[in-house]
């Protein structure tokens, strides 16, 4: 009797009941929140470095504007335990997100085949990769040009002598510094989506370039929602994700599905 050959894309799978399907997930779980949880834990104790991190780009913009001991304030006797704790929070989701990451592939793994396990690896790996890329340039680039238009209209002699002066709160500074890296880092993540997109046959390159002028509107639209309302911010978010977009237009020329020759 001829041996039966194995299929070339096999799945490493194994029959498994549903109970031990529900423990694999909990056990995916606990791991997730373990890592999370030590995460939320380390950053708590370094949340006041952490914060004074994020505060960098601000304290020198004050600084060259002429205040040598920049400051921040709170009002209310709780707001600054709460910043820490979003601090901490905000750095945990940070650190976090690889294990996390790692624990969704581990679960579903298994039920893939090894040509779709090849295939789904560079999307783990440049998502991570390309947040980091969008909150540094939150971080490095838009957030002093930003902080320095916003701090400008500052007037230290005032009308009548009444000085006017910016003394931003923690709480909301941490706020707008949370929602913009998130922001830079979210959009950041279009190469990835759009390729994977590409791959599975929903879009495809020539799509992408025939909506080219409307998905760059729509850019500056995403900015305009996600950015504070100055000209700088928004451009700067608008700009690197046009850029993106025409990167994500030769990614998915070379991962989408090659037409078949009849």
């Amino acid at each position: 009797m001829a041996d039966i050959e194995a299929p070339e894309d096999p799945i490493d799978d194994k029959p498994m009941p549903l109970l031990d399907h529900l423990m694999e997930l909990r056990r995916r779980l606990m791991w997730s929140i373990a890592a999370f949880f030590v995460s939320f834990v380390v950053c708590y104790y370094f949340s006041n470095r952490i914060y004074f991190f994020l505060a960098q780009p601000l304290a020198d913009v004050l600084r060259a504007q002429g205040q040598p001991d920049p400051h921040l304030i709170y009002t209310q006797l709780y707001e600054a335990f709460f910043t820490r704790i979003k601090v901490a929070f905000f750095g945990g989701a940070f650190i976090g997100f690889p294990v996390i990451a790692s624990q969704i592939y581990l679960f579903v793994a298994p039920g893939l085949y090894r040509s779709e396990k090849k295939a789904l690896l560079p999307f783990l790996v440049a998502t991570p990769v390309l947040f980091l890329l969008g909150a540094a340039l939150a971080y490095y680039f838009v957030f002093p040009f930003a902080w320095k238009f916003f701090a400008s209209f500052q007037s230290p002699n005032g009308g009548g002598g009444v000085p006017i002066e910016l003394l931003p709160r923690v709480s909301e500074y941490l706020d707008l510094v949370m929602k913009l890296i998130f922001a830079f880092g979210i959009t950041f993540e279009l190469p990835v989506l759009l390729t994977l997109l590409a791959k599975v046959g929903i879009v495809s390159s020539k799509g992408l370039k025939r909506y080219r002028r409307y998905a760059w509107v729509g850019m500056f639209v995403i900015a305009a929602i996600l950015a504070p309302p100055d000209v700088i911010t928004q451009s700067g978010l608008a700009l690197p994700l046009i850029g993106l977009y025409e990167i994500s237009i030769i990614a998915a020329r070379m991962v989408e599905p090659k037409p078949v020759e009849v």
